[in-house]
């Protein structure tokens, strides 16, 4: 299932919110809840040498599209199946 207009609102408010962020496993718990048709992953920002699909305060998301053999980042949400919840340590 793609990222939907919705799936984005959902993304956007969930990781603008300061205190929620700030706490990042319960920020990624949050999104793993609210979102549960995508694939969740998550590791250190330092591992991923792509530009992210969007940053914010404390943490870069990049889109997985796992519509293939192989699982790859993408710009397009209308082909991601999945996030990688990418944590900025120090952020």
């Amino acid at each position: 299932m793609a990222l939907s207009v919705e799936d984005l609102g959902t993304l956007d408010a969930v990781l603008s919110d300061a205190v929620l962020a700030a706490a990042s496993e319960d920020a990624f718990a949050t999104l793993r809840r609210q979102l549960p048709h995508l694939a969740w992953t998550r590791c250190d920002a330092s591992d991923v040498a792509e530009d992210p699909f969007r940053r914010y305060s404390g943490f870069d998301v990049h889109l997985l599209d796992g519509s293939g053999h192989c699982v790859r980042l993408t710009a397009e949400p209308a082909d991601a199946t999945g996030v990688l919840l990418a944590r900025r340590v120090g952020s």
